[in-house]
């Protein structure tokens, strides 16, 4: 009977082993799926960030070109806006290394908090395994004790104190297995929702970013729309004044044609009035 006890505990062991490894394997895959899903975000937001960088340097290079053609003779002008062109694109890539810094630190800070709780879980785990393995031993050392004892003083009553034990033990491993089965269940809830709060902590930082990174975007394209806004104006303003000089100097030119005009007439009628005053002393004469 005690060999057939120790084979069924070697059997409920085996099977409970053969479990274990599944559950592990399980959580490996799990692990490597995170992680191969977070690969491919960084990937795909490190191509974005350079499409995007690509995009802007070549609206600067146009902008460049257009203000190039527009203004040649500012030469100043032309030269403090190519230094400001250079400081901005230094403090872009700054921006940049500090976001993937920043991002990198975050991931590390999170992956060793992950790697703690899981070190604890699994030492909280093997010694509940000791546990419940000490704690069916000393049941069965008990119980085999009362069963001896029994035994010694009524031979009579063998079988059925023999039949109670045995009960009473399967009842006890029964027992056992079902707490464990429960501590196993919450255990995989518990790890369910970790991996859920990193995965939406994950989000929450790509989210982030990406909203930081658009609040930049159209606050350089306001500004840039606004200074557009501005070189227009000042071209208006140029404009108006040289047609008021020129319109001035219309006038100014219309003026004189008309006094001119004026004084030849003038002229020509004194030359005619003296014209005819001298024939007319001539027909006196």
């Amino acid at each position: 009977r005690c060999f057939y006890d120790q084979k069924i505990i070697q059997k409920t062991f085996g099977e409970w082993k053969g479990w274990w490894t599944f559950c592990r394997e399980r959580k490996l895959s799990f692990r490597a799926d995170s992680h191969y899903r977070h690969l491919l975000h960084n990937l795909i937001f490190k191509a974005w960030r350079a499409y995007v960088c690509q995009q802007q340097g070549k609206r600067n290079k146009y902008d460049v070109a257009e203000s190039h053609a527009k203004k040649q003779k500012l030469l100043r002008t032309w030269q403090c806006w190519l230094v400001y062109v250079d400081v901005r694109r230094t403090k872009h890539g700054m921006q940049s290394v500090a976001l993937a810094f920043r991002e990198r630190s975050c991931l590390r800070i999170s992956w060793a908090v992950w790697r703690r709780r899981h070190y604890q879980n699994c030492t909280g785990h093997k010694m509940n395994i000791l546990a419940l393995q000490h704690w069916a031993q000393s049941l069965q050392f008990r119980a085999w004790l009362q069963w001896r004892e029994l035994y010694l003083y009524s031979q009579n009553d063998k079988q059925k104190e023999t039949r109670a034990v045995t009960h009473h033990r399967h009842w006890e491993l029964k027992r056992c297995m079902e707490a464990w089965l429960g501590y196993l269940n919450l255990h995989r809830a518990k790890k369910l929702q970790n991996e859920l709060a990193q995965e939406h902590h994950q989000r929450r930082i790509v989210r982030q970013c990406f909203s930081d990174w658009r609040l930049s975007w159209e606050c350089k394209r306001r500004t840039h729309a606004h200074r557009k806004d501005i070189e227009k104006l000042a071209a208006r303003i140029a404009l108006r004044r040289v047609f008021a000089h020129w319109k001035h100097y219309v006038v100014l030119c219309v003026e004189e044609t008309r006094q001119c005009e004026l004084a030849e007439k003038h002229y020509e009628h004194h030359l005619l009035v003296r014209a005819l005053l001298h024939i007319r002393w001539k027909r006196l004469w």
